[in-house]
């Protein structure tokens, strides 16, 4: 895929969607690292059921500390992992304490230092929180940089230093949000909406094809086979 393509994919998601958001609800880099500790392995959805009562009783370091595994369990517990979550988290805030003064450090070491904090959560943090053109590369990312031909790679760190490296500097900012939201609606994994994709004329998927009305349809080697 060449530079052009690519700066006319990002303008058209651009277009549709001006100001991209976490669909995760927070309200302080606090709220958005516990935030996305819980979404691993779990929904945005689920995730949002459980933080209004959460936050509520404990929005800060110290706070969740004094909630205690038990306090923090009960507000977690229809979250996938969440005695794991659980002890990560209160982990976590220790150390926001005892190295940092209670706040989220801006650095992605510092960040990977905490408890259940990876490479893709501390990018998200630096991204949504702190406004660094940052990408995270989850499941949706990297599908949609292989499947497109927008930035392949073996691995998603591999899709992130290509996406990093190929990504106009205009659009680097708000690249995360737009690819992860074209993943999770429209080219999703067992079955692309090609049809109401605004890039599917730029998308170099090998396997589309005409459907009845006119529009485009994926077809894979396999019927359900991810990308």
């Amino acid at each position: 895929m060449n530079a052009a393509k690519r700066h006319e994919i990002f303008a058209r998601l651009r277009a549709a969607n001006p100001a991209p958001r976490s669909e995760l609800k927070f309200a302080s880099p606090f709220e958005l690292l516990v935030a996305v500790v819980l979404s691993a392995q779990a929904t945005d959805k689920s995730v949002n059921l459980a933080t209004p009562g959460l936050f509520r009783a404990a929005n800060s370091p110290e706070a969740m500390l004094k909630l205690g595994r038990r306090g923090l369990e009960r507000h977690i517990r229809r979250i996938g992992l969440y005695r794991t979550k659980a002890k990560n988290l209160l982990g976590a805030c220790r150390l926001l304490i005892e190295k940092h003064s209670g706040e989220v450090p801006r650095t992605r070491e510092a960040l990977q230092a905490l408890p259940g904090v990876g490479r893709k959560t501390a990018n998200v943090i630096l991204n949504t929180a702190f406004g660094e053109p940052t990408i995270a590369v989850d499941t949706h990312i990297f599908r949609v940089a292989n499947r497109t031909g927008l930035a392949p790679g073996k691995d998603v760190v591999a899709v992130e230093k290509r996406l990093l490296k190929v990504v106009p500097e205009e659009f680097r900012l708000h690249a995360h949000h737009w690819l992860i939201l074209h993943g999770r609606y429209v080219c999703k994994a067992r079955k692309p909406d090609c049809p109401r994709c605004l890039i599917n004329d730029l998308c170099e998927f090998p396997h589309k094809s005409k459907d009845e009305g006119g529009g485009m349809r994926a077809e894979g080697k396999k019927p359900g086979k991810k990308l």
